[in-house]
């Protein structure tokens, strides 16, 4: 029996007959509509690749970004609402001012992902809020060496060697899992990622995008950053070429 449509999609407080609160499922689409994210954790460091799609051409090149720092080594992506997005970067810095006044110290990564997961889960409780309309991956380089993690619209985290979220995240995961990450220094990962976002990208239904692309590595001095400007455009011209190859190997 179909529960959609019969009122039980009115509010994040009330469960379908079969368990199910449809509120979060919502949010879960508005991910799924969105421009892909993905993050690579290697050896060395952590990648944030992110597909931002751009909507006219007469918005004004490198904003409303979609990948943000939290705290000068945890870095963050968001698929979805960019305001709601926004909203989850001011909430994660001020958890690490927080954490870092009262302990004197840099925040865990791990700390940050269950504080904010908290946070974001708490938005499915009550009537008088929604879920937010987004999922975020956070990439960082703490004492326990490169971390990533992914929290989704009901406040569920995981912690992942590499994930994606977004539209193209199905074909994004099986292309991941084809890498050796255990083995891939940030600068291979960081080629690889930009050869999945222009792979994912659909230039039929979806328009120009622009690529953001970040790390937190030893070549950053282990803080988030967005790779240098050269870096940039060789993975970008490198991940076009691919793809011209693998249209003439079809053809």
């Amino acid at each position: 029996m179909s529960s959609i449509g019969t009122g039980y999609d009115l509010s994040a407080t009330t469960y379908s007959p079969d368990g199910r609160v449809f509120q979060v499922e919502y949010a879960d689409k508005a991910v799924e509509n969105s421009g892909t994210a993905i993050g690579l954790r290697v050896k060395d460091g952590v990648v944030l690749a992110v597909e931002k799609l751009v909507f006219s051409k007469m918005l004004e090149p490198g904003t409303n970004r979609r990948i943000h720092t939290v705290d000068k080594h945890v870095g963050l992506a968001v698929a979805g609402l960019v305001a709601d997005g926004r909203q989850l970067v001011k909430r994660g810095q001020a958890e690490a001012h927080n954490y870092r006044g009262f302990y004197g110290d840099s925040i865990p990564s791990k700390v940050l992902c269950e504080r904010l997961s908290s946070f974001v889960q708490m938005y499915t409780l009550y009537g008088s809020v929604r879920p937010f309309g987004c999922s975020i991956l956070l990439g960082a380089v703490d004492k326990k060496g490169p971390q990533l993690f992914m929290i989704d619209p009901s406040g569920t985290s995981w912690g992942y060697y590499g994930c994606a979220i977004g539209k193209g995240s199905r074909v994004a995961k099986t292309e991941i899992e084809k890498l050796n990450l255990a083995e891939m220094t940030v600068r291979e990962a960081a080629k690889e990622a930009a050869k999945i976002i222009y792979m994912v990208h659909d230039d039929v239904k979806d328009k120009a995008f622009e690529l953001e692309l970040s790390w937190v590595c030893a070549e950053s001095n282990n803080e988030h950053t967005f790779v240098p400007k050269d870096l940039q455009e060789e993975v970008e011209k490198l991940a076009k070429a691919a793809l011209e190859e693998e249209g003439m190997e079809e053809d």
